[in-house]
């Protein structure tokens, strides 16, 4: 038997099929993740989404091999500010290494018949020295030949970038994996940038997590606008796990045009499938303000919006709505969409004495964690203001505690507009709350 859900998660699917085919992604593989035994499962998803028109762009990290060569050949090395620091006798070492690591990745991908190649696309300069510190065979990014990636990615190619950058006169130099991700996102404009890395949970068991984050139920911080990655790293000063630097290049990196950085756990199966082709991520989304958006409920909405209703409705939290009756008062609602696809929804209802109802509100189970709920209320306060309503109301049987949160006070049932009042029933016995206003 199909299910709605297993219906809705098809849906899903082709959705963004539709949505990212062509799409650029570019993708961070860090070492400990392509050490793991996940490994392989990850390498064959990346060929899925590679089959399925995703143009896909990787850069593996390689700092456990480079550790590796460095440490049998007797070399000494050091890190300062999250930057190796070597001799140039280690260049020749750390580019083997490097290329190495890139190697594994392209043989793996071959293994699931898709064509990848190593290349030189990377322009560096030394870092030099800084505040009197010399940075050594250290590198910094200075151009991307971006033509001759594009002529690798529509010929159906998968590009792999070590970390090793050249200079004009052929010389190389040790490059930041992570910052090099973060630069070709941008340059080419990606759809999506994705860090795969292990221990970057960001929960409110590690950090410090603002008021105003919106949490899964496991306690992750599922998603942060580039304001709120100011907020985290100024609550979490004291925290020095490198998240902080991490969250950093993603907000640049969404500054600079890339709509969307997914910090995700190599140590899950299907994390990028899942994070591609749902909603439904397992990591913490970096995105711009315009990831989703409220607006007007249309007529082709509704089937949508009855789907989101229904486990409300089986609960006995909302109040049964048809088709017929969304029909007669499609101008009192709104609903969220983003990626094409409905996943929230509300309405407000204006009284003739001036008061106004928010009601029918209610966020896909799978979405919840987005903080989308509270964004509708705020929109609809905000709406029922420029009514010039007198007062804004909510009544409500389960959900009084999460109101109150949002700024609501309970009422007495007695002043209730007359028309709404002939409308309450003792046995259903919903509570009023009303807005407080600021």
């Amino acid at each position: 038997m199909i299910t709605s859900k297993k219906a809705e998660n098809v849906r899903d699917v082709i959705r963004y099929l539709q949505k990212f085919k062509n799409a650029v992604v570019v993708i961070y593989l860090d070492d400990k993740t392509i050490g793991s035994t996940l490994f392989s499962s990850h390498i064959r998803d990346i060929a899925l989404l590679h089959q399925a028109g995703l143009k896909v762009v990787l850069i593996p990290g390689a700092r456990s091999r480079i550790d590796e060569v460095l440490n049998g050949a007797g070399i000494e090395w050091n890190f300062h500010e999250n930057v190796r620091v070597t001799d140039s006798d280690a260049m020749p070492l750390i580019k083997m290494a490097a290329f190495d690591v890139s190697n594994t990745v392209m043989t793996s991908l071959a293994a699931n018949s898709i064509t990848a190649v190593i290349g030189n696309w990377v322009r560096s300069r030394g870092k030099g020295v800084i505040n009197g510190f010399d940075y050594g065979t250290a590198g910094e990014i200075d151009k991307l030949d971006v033509e001759e990636i594009n002529t690798v990615l529509n010929a159906g190619i998968i590009p792999i970038f070590p970390c090793i950058g050249w200079n004009s006169s052929g010389h190389p130099y040790n490059i930041s994996s992570i910052l090099l991700a973060e630069q070709i996102a941008v340059t080419l404009k990606a759809d999506k940038l994705f860090f795969v890395m292990q221990q970057c949970e960001i929960n409110e068991k590690k950090y410090t997590i603002p008021e105003s984050f919106p949490i899964s139920e496991f306690g992750q911080v599922s998603a942060m606008t580039l304001e709120q990655v100011s907020e985290f790293i100024k609550a979490n000063n004291a925290v020095d796990d490198g998240i902080k630097n991490l969250l950093s290049t993603a907000q640049k990196a969404c500054s600079s045009g890339v709509t969307r950085v997914h910090i995700v756990d190599g140590m899950i199966d299907g994390v990028l499938p899942c994070e591609i082709f749902s909603g439904l991520g397992s990591g913490t989304m970096v995105y711009t303000g315009n990831y989703g958006k409220i607006r007007r409920m249309t007529l082709t909405d509704i089937p949508a919006v009855l789907r989101i209703m229904k486990p409300f409705v089986q609960t006995g939290m909302l109040l049964p709505r048809s088709e017929i009756l969304l029909t007669q008062n499609l101008q009192d609602y709104i609903v969220y969409e983003f990626d094409g696809g409905i996943h929230a929804c509300a309405a407000l209802h204006l009284y003739p004495d001036g008061q106004a109802e928010i009601a029918a509100v209610a966020v896909d189970e799978n979405y919840s964690h987005m903080g989308i709920g509270p964004q509708l209320i705020d929109f609809l306060i905000e709406k029922a203001k420029d009514e010039s309503a007198s007062s804004i109301f909510i009544m409500t049987t389960q959900a009084a505690d999460w109101f109150e949160n949002l700024g609501f006070e309970a009422d007495d049932i007695e002043t209730l507009p007359s028309e709404r009042r002939a409308n309450w029933s003792q046995e259903r016995n919903s509570k009023l709350y009303r807005f407080k206003k600021k």
